[in-house]
């Protein structure tokens, strides 16, 4: 094998080294750059950042996205998700593989718009836009219809059609109107304006053909909302196909599926009108019996459904996963039991070691000493207090008025309880009480002897 030979001037690259001028050169000349495709393999470890990739038909690029720049984020990315993203350009030097580090994404196409749609319906909602004490009743019978549509569309021909075939003698004024495109709101509005200025109809269908949902978006928009609710005139709506709803469907005072049912529901047919009185016995009947098959239809095709969408087969799943999450929980926790064992026994191993045993007895022998030394100057306390108490009481026996009383004196006091000391202090005639040991005397003065 031939050794390769280089020229002596040729710099040779590490392979970190050629990564990390790869790294630079991408980033120098890619500061920020603006990417749009799907995503696949959608990974959120722990860390909290998000990789994936972003694709084309024909090619994909990997990605991720940080921490930090995910919080101004609306939405959670998910495989399948058209997206746009604002990206620096760079290379992952340990792989050496060209990536995209995600700064900002919004979602595109029809996901986005549905969130927008959701978004508007509940704020309007919550507005009270759609409650139903604000719906206007539609005439029974107009005398004029206005039409708020394209002029060139499939929707005002079919409309026509309809209006001629059931109530050809109403008049129709057409209100024209764009009704795809960015300034189509500000188009069905002005014209919605225009009808309620004029007072010249006192119904109208605004309508348009069916379509994707970015089609029929100008019907989704909050100034058509608006204007639907504040309109004087009662506005029934025909917008899309039976299975596509708008905001505007939710404002008017009435929706229909299509912009032909909008002219049938505004228009009454003439010769159905003709035949009303007569049947209208036999229709009721045939309503009710036709509401009770339907009903019976209906229970039976739920009770079908139920048979085919019987839970033991998901039952029995979520039992096996239960299962192994208690298999899963019981080494968990014998494990758990077995470290805290393994600890128990090493901690009472050094609790041996350092037991207190000697230590407690000569507190205890300390502590019986105390206590017996406590109760002989406790006794001798309560001795030196008893004497100080017998001391006490015989000084006050001594000095006890009743003492006195004992070797035969009295006490007198006048009638408001006032101790007589002196004669003169009672009159001739006063009523006085005398106290002896035992018991009082009640006395009437009859001679008053000061001098003695």
């Amino acid at each position: 094998m031939q050794p390769i030979e280089s020229n002596q001037h040729e710099e040779i690259y590490t392979v970190s080294r050629l990564n990390n001028t790869v790294r630079f050169l991408l980033e120098d000349t890619f500061a920020s750059v603006w990417v749009e495709g799907e995503i696949s393999n959608f990974a959120a470890p722990n860390s909290g950042h998000w990789y994936f990739s972003l694709k084309d038909p024909s090619a994909q690029v990997r990605c991720a996205m940080f921490k930090g720049h995910q919080r101004k984020l609306g939405f959670q990315p998910k495989d399948g998700m058209h997206v746009l993203i604002k990206a620096k350009v760079s290379l992952y030097e340990n792989r050496g593989e060209f990536q995209l580090i995600a700064e900002d994404m919004e979602e595109r196409g029809e996901g986005k718009l549905r969130r927008a749609y959701e978004a508007l319906r509940k704020k309007l909602e919550t507005a009270g836009l759609f409650d139903a004490a604000h719906k206007k009743p539609l005439p029974a019978f107009p005398k004029q219809i206005g039409v708020i549509t394209s002029a060139t569309g499939a929707a005002i021909r079919d409309i026509l059609t309809v209006l001629n075939r059931r109530h050809a003698c109403v008049p129709v004024i057409i209100y024209p109107s764009l009704v795809q495109g960015d300034t189509a709101a500000a188009s069905i509005v002005s014209a919605m304006k225009i009808a309620n200025q004029r007072k010249e109809c006192d119904v109208l269908i605004l309508a348009r053909g069916g379509g994707s949902l970015e089609d029929l978006w100008p019907f989704n928009e909050e100034i058509v909302a608006h204007a639907i609710y504040q309109s004087e005139i009662p506005i029934i709506s025909g917008v899309g196909h039976e299975v596509d709803f708008t905001i505007a469907d939710f404002v008017a005072d009435k929706r229909a599926p299509t912009p032909s049912a909008a002219a049938e529901i505004v228009a009454p047919d003439s010769a159905e009108l003709l035949q009303t009185l007569v049947r209208d016995k036999q229709h009721l009947q045939q309503q009710l019996a036709r509401k009770i098959n339907l009903v019976k239809q209906q229970l039976a095709w739920m009770q079908k459904h139920l048979q085919q969408q019987h839970p033991k087969r998901r039952l029995a799943e979520k039992m096996q996963r239960l299962d192994f999450c208690e298999l899963a929980f019981v080494q968990l926790i014998n494990r758990a039991i077995t470290k805290q064992q393994t600890k128990i026994n090493d901690l009472n191993t050094k609790l041996q070691r350092l037991t207190p045993t000697h230590s407690i007895r000569a507190a205890l022998h300390q502590l019986h000493l105390q206590q017996q030394k406590l109760n002989t100057l406790m006794v001798m306390k309560i001795g030196k207090a008893e004497s100080a108490l017998a001391n006490s009481a015989a000084k006050l026996d001594a000095l006890s008025p009743l003492a006195t009383l004992k070797r035969g004196y009295a006490i007198a006091t006048d009638q408001n309880q006032h101790v007589l000391r002196q004669a003169n202090e009672s009159a001739i005639g006063e009523e006085i009480h005398v106290r002896l040991m035992q018991g009082t005397l009640d006395c009437v003065v009859k001679k008053v002897n000061s001098t003695e």
